[in-house]
């Protein structure tokens, strides 16, 4: 059964999020929502505050074979491996049914093997004028050097996000990977580099082994950890990089329920996205922002942007200040 929230959000839960207005701060995770349209029989999608497309990449791809999917205890591990109709599909099949159907405020996800396609596709989507925001996800691969993840090396994940800011004016929010010594110089050179926003975390390299065959579950042997066992990492990385930089940061990892969700505000989130959760529980992201709701009600908040930061030392106050200040 829907839930109607559509006034009560209005009143503490609208935000602004990187320049853009959103009636509530609750995304989808890239890759966990598809492109919106699909969750339609479950809910209406314009209840959310923004969606996050499905990665892009210019070519079409087939993602990884064999096994890409495998249960945790307390999670999963995927190795889809950017499975994608590639960004001409986009435009000419999935995004005039979004134009159609979505009214919120999309963000598109930007994947690449080489800076020169992250380039190219940030002027792609750039002139999509229902994009209204782009985020950088620099946990790919990169090619050119060896395979290493783009945002495993401080100075090419520099050089990716400098050359995207080149080329857009849209509000750029770069996600960041967890499988990093140092999360916070990462933030700090996306910040340096013109990035408007962070986001993250992105899934933690995880593997699974079974007993039986003794080989590895996932057809590419590695995967990605999402769900609640990364909850308390991504709340450590949130809660250190929110004291570093004076940009908005959107949380993710294992966010499940509305207490979830509050946790990453408190950390230093002024947004959330949810991903794993929609798998066991389509209809999460309304009781996350009912939860949230209720919440500032009862805790007596003219806005849910009040508590941003919270748990630092300082009860988040410099921080949220500084948020003031870019607006």
């Amino acid at each position: 059964m829907e839930i109607d929230i559509e006034k009560k959000c209005k009143s503490r839960l609208e935000t602004t999020f990187m320049g853009v207005k959103l009636q509530n701060p609750v995304m989808t995770g890239s890759g966990c929502f598809a492109f919106g349209l699909e969750y339609m029989d479950y809910f209406n999608p314009n209840k959310l505050g923004a969606i996050i497309t499905k990665g892009l990449t210019l070519e079409m791809r087939k993602g990884n074979n064999g096994i890409r999917i495998a249960e945790t205890p307390a999670g999963i591990l995927n190795s889809v491996g950017l499975e994608n109709p590639g960004i001409d599909y986009f435009e000419k099949h999935i995004l005039p049914e979004m134009n159609k159907y979505l009214n919120i405020p999309i963000v598109g996800n930007i994947n690449g093997k080489f800076i020169e396609e992250y380039v190219e596709l940030t002027k792609r989507l750039d002139k999509i004028e229902k994009i209204k925001i782009l985020e950088l996800n620099i946990s790919c691969p990169n090619v050119k050097d060896g395979g290493m993840a783009f945002g495993a090396n401080p100075e090419i994940a520099r050089k990716v996000t400098g050359e995207v800011r080149k080329v857009t004016k849209k509000p750029l929010m770069v996600k960041l990977s967890p499988n990093v010594t140092n999360i916070v110089e990462i933030a700090k050179i996306a910040e340096s580099e013109g990035a408007d926003g962070i986001s993250m975390i992105n899934t933690l390299l995880g593997m699974s082994i079974d007993v039986k065959t003794r080989k590895a579950v996932l057809g590419n042997i590695y995967g990605g950890l999402s769900g609640p066992a990364v909850k308390p990492i991504a709340l450590r990385m949130i809660h250190q990089v929110s004291q570093t930089v004076s940009i908005p940061i959107l949380g993710m990892g294992g966010i499940s329920n509305t207490e979830d969700a509050i946790e990453f505000f408190l950390a230093g989130a002024s947004a959330i996205s949810l991903g794993t959760a929609f798998f066991p529980n389509p209809m999460v992201a309304l009781e996350v922002i009912e939860g949230l709701e209720e919440y500032c009600k009862n805790e007596k908040l003219n806005n849910i942007s009040e508590i941003i930061g919270y748990a630092h030392s300082d009860n988040g106050i410099d921080y949220r200040k500084k948020l003031k200040l870019r607006k």
